[in-house]
Formats: C-alpha cells, sequence, structure tokens
C-alpha cells in the first residue's frame, strides 16, 4: 500500500486479473459458457474472452500501434467474445488470457505513464498509459461485479 504509482497500478491490474481468474476457478467448461442471470447473454468464459480482447486492444493496438487479429470479434459478430462461447475451447481461452496478459505487461513495463496515444474519441485526441490503466481497472472491477452474479447462480459461490 506504500509503493510508487506505477507498481501500485501493475499491482491493482494483476490483482482485478486474478479475481476475474478466481470466479471461474474449478468449474466445467460447460459451466464456464452457462449465461446464468437471465436475460442477461453474460457468462464466465465470455467474460474471460472480453477481457482478453479489451487489454489487447488497449495495451497493444491502441496504445502501441500494433496491428493484430481480431481474438473472437467478427465482422457478424461485433460482441463474438461473449456471443460466440457455445463452441469455445475454454482450456484455449483461459491460455490465450493468460498469454495475452502477460504480453501487454511485457510491451508496456518500461513505458512512462505520462506517454500518450493518438484517441479521436477522447476530448483531447489523446489518451495516456495512466489513463489506460485506470481504464482497465475500470472494467475488471465492473466485469468481476458480473462474474460474482453468475458464479453465485451457477454453484452459489460468492466471493470465490
Amino acid at each position: 500500500m506504500a509503493c510508487g504509482e506505477r507498481e501500485m497500478l501493475d499491482n491493482w491490474l494483476k490483482l482485478r486479473r486474478v479475481f476475474l481468474l478466481r470466479k471461474c476457478a474449478g468449474l466445467t467448461s460447460e459451466q464456464l459458457k452457462t449465461a446464468s442471470v437471465e436475460p442477461s447473454n453474460l457468462t464466465l468464459l465470455g467474460l474471460l474472452r472480453h477481457m482478453t480482447e479489451v487489454e489487447r486492444w488497449w495495451f497493444r493496438e491502441k496504445f502501441l500501434h500494433e496491428n493484430l487479429p481480431e481474438l473472437h470479434i467478427t465482422k457478424e459478430y461485433e460482441d463474438g467474445d461473449f456471443d460466440l462461447v457455445a463452441d469455445a475451447d475454454a482450456e484455449a481461452d483461459y491460455a490465450a488470457f493468460l498469454a495475452e496478459t502477460a504480453a501487454c505487461d511485457a510491451a508496456v513495463a518500461d513505458i512512462d505513464l505520462e506517454e500518450l496515444a493518438d484517441d479521436p474519441r477522447a476530448p483531447t485526441g489523446k489518451v495516456s498509459l495512466r489513463w489506460i490503466y485506470i481504464h482497465l481497472l475500470e472494467e475488471y472491477a465492473q466485469h468481476t461485479g458480473h462474474a460474482d452474479l453468475i458464479r453465485e447462480r451457477i454453484d452459489g459461490a460468492t466471493g470465490v
């Protein structure tokens, strides 16, 4: 609780990732694909796939301008990360999450939080690496809240 800003942001992001993975722990592939909070189509596997896409997009594509293929999103399915889980391979998606988060960590490890990337949607036309970290923490906080509800409906587990 007493460290520099960068270390703190890195640690909070890693902790949020762990929280999401804990919500998925111990479930079968079919349970991970279960949309248990009707009428929502959200699943734990969909959330994991979404966060893989979100980190990839913000750190590597948006900030570093890497030209990477989509993992789950297609022209026909803009929300393929959420919508195309029925035939998904949960183990492969778990491995992709671990690989992508490690790649994101490595990609921005030596970049100053003040560095800017172009973002035409931002009011200033720019976004800082600091903002991206904070945005990802916001995304994880929102989606781990969703994951709590989904998991509780699947097997009654809370606070996993």
